[in-house]
C-alpha cells in the first residue's frame, strides 16, 4: 500500500467519524429538548401537587377537584376581565390571595399551563390575557 492509498483510507475513516459525530450531536440535541420538556412537566406536576395540598382543608386528603377550583378561580378572573392583562401578583391582589413569592410563583406556573392549554395568551413576559 502506498502513501496515497493510505491517505485516502484515512480520509474515508475521518469522513465517517465526522458524520457519526454529527449524528450523535443531533441525538444529544433531541434528547436535551426531550429532557427539558419532561423536566417542565415534572415542575408542572409538582406545582399542581403543591396547589392541591395548599387548597385542601387541614387533615383532608387532597384530590384533583381542588386543582380544578384553583384553575376555575383564575379562569373566572380572566372571564370577568377578558381584555385586561394580568401578572400573577395582580391576580393575587384582585382575588385577595397571599402575595408572598412562593404563592405568586405557583400561580405563575398555573398561568403558564393555561397558556400552553390555549386558554390564555402571553402578550409580554409575565403578562397574561384571555385568548379571544
Amino acid at each position: 500500500m502506498n502513501v496515497s492509498e493510505l491517505l485516502a483510507g484515512l480520509q474515508v475513516q475521518q469522513d465517517e467519524a465526522t458524520a457519526r459525530a454529527a449524528e450523535l450531536r443531533n441525538q444529544i440535541e433531541h434528547l436535551t429538548a426531550a429532557l427539558a420538556e419532561t423536566e417542565a412537566r415534572l415542575t408542572d406536576l409538582a406545582t399542581t401537587r403543591k396547589v392541591v395540598t395548599e387548597l385542601a382543608p387541614a387533615g383532608a386528603d387532597p384530590d384533583p377537584p381542588e386543582v380544578n377550583t384553583a384553575y376555575q378561580t383564575i379562569v373566572n378572573a380572566f372571564n370577568q376581565h377578558p381584555d385586561q392583562e394580568f401578572r400573577a401578583r395582580d391576580l393575587h391582589e384582585l382575588l385577595g390571595m397571599p402575595t408572598d413569592e412562593a404563592s405568586v410563583n405557583i400561580t405563575g406556573s398555573l398561568l403558564g399551563r393555561l397558556t400552553r392549554q390555549g386558554f390564555l395568551i402571553q402578550p409580554g413576559r409575565g403578562r397574561y390575557r384571555k385568548r379571544t
